[in-house]
């Protein structure tokens, strides 16, 4: 069971910020997942403000208290379990017990983009929007592999729980990219996973596409987001990725991490430029460059909300 704080509108080290009147008050707050993918709602008791919502459990820091500190009382307070530290990842042990509620408050197990409890405590929307995300983020390789090729494993990779895929061919003049991508979203359909279209707006709207994945030189030109599409961004630098924040995009991509084929003049940020660039963003970020599923780990322990893997995301069986 991991317990992670916010992945949007703050950062793990810092937790969240909510304004109340004229001062701010920091507050830490974690996000306690079962394997299945279930996340822990607390309801706020009587007798205190917005009572009655739902809200990620955490409370408020102390003077001089660490969010790492703040979070930990506040979740033996709450709900008498206990957390040990590892980089921004805080993992409960199953032997300290199941939560309960020390104050009276009642508890949910929740699963993210299907909610049944309401109302839900409104500085968590960045949150649970982060939490429809899932880990691995798909880009299509169509002209490495031949079309048909490509369409057999994206069939395969969706099945498998792919959920969600940019379709990316650079090289390809639009007629033929337009008809791959029609094949591609009816794949999507049937599983139900989301595709984004790295292309312009009105593109993707046309093609069905649910979102369009910014350029990092249409990430600068953009003076707005569209609110009818996902909206994702290819980012390099720190002042890409606050960029992406301003414009409230839902997710970026950053690197390469590591040497990729696809971008040979490129010089890797490695796992550590990665924690250094992303440290702090409000925005859900994937890293991005020569990894593998099976980065997947250490790319979350550097601040990571997953990876986007170009070749790797469609295996052969």
């Amino acid at each position: 069971m991991a317990i992670r704080t916010p992945l949007r509108g703050r950062t793990r080290a810092q937790g969240e910020v909510a304004r109340v009147s004229d001062r701010i008050v920091r507050v830490a707050a974690a996000v306690i997942r079962r394997p299945d993918g279930s996340v822990l709602l607390a309801q706020r008791p009587e007798g205190r403000v917005y009572a009655g919502y739902w809200e990620f459990p955490g409370g408020k820091l102390e003077p001089r208290e660490s969010v790492v500190g703040a979070l930990k009382r506040e979740l033996r307070e709450e709900l008498g379990i206990d957390v040990r530290v590892r980089i921004h990842v805080f993992t409960r042990d199953p032997r300290c017990g199941e939560p309960v509620g020390h104050d009276g408050q009642a508890f949910s197990w929740q699963r993210p983009g299907a909610f049944t409890v309401e109302p839900l405590l409104p500085a968590n929307a960045p949150v649970l929007a982060a939490l429809s995300l899932p880990p691995v983020y798909g880009i299509t390789c169509a002209g490495d592999l031949g079309e048909d090729m490509f369409l057999e494993r994206a069939e395969r990779a969706c099945a498998r729980g792919l959920a969600l895929l940019q379709i990316r061919e650079k090289d390809w003049d639009r007629e033929r990219r337009d008809a791959f991508a029609r094949r591609l979203v009816a794949i999507t359909r049937r599983h139900r996973a989301r595709v984004l279209l790295n292309g312009s707006e009105d593109d993707a709207r046309r093609l069905g596409c649910d979102g369009v994945h910014w350029t990092a030189q249409a990430l600068v030109e953009a003076r707005s987001r569209p609110d009818d599409l996902m909206v994702g961004a290819s980012c390099h630098t720190r002042a890409e990725l606050e960029r992406a924040a301003a414009l409230e995009v839902d997710l970026a991509v950053l690197g390469p991490v590591c040497a990729t084929p696809t971008h040979p003049f490129a010089t890797p940020i490695g796992f550590d430029g990665f924690e250094r660039i992303a440290a702090g963003t409000r925005v859900p970020v994937f890293a991005l460059g020569g990894l593998t599923e099976d980065d997947l780990g250490r790319a979350v322990e550097r601040g990571a909300h997953g990876v986007a893997l170009r070749r790797h995301a469609w295996p052969a069986i």
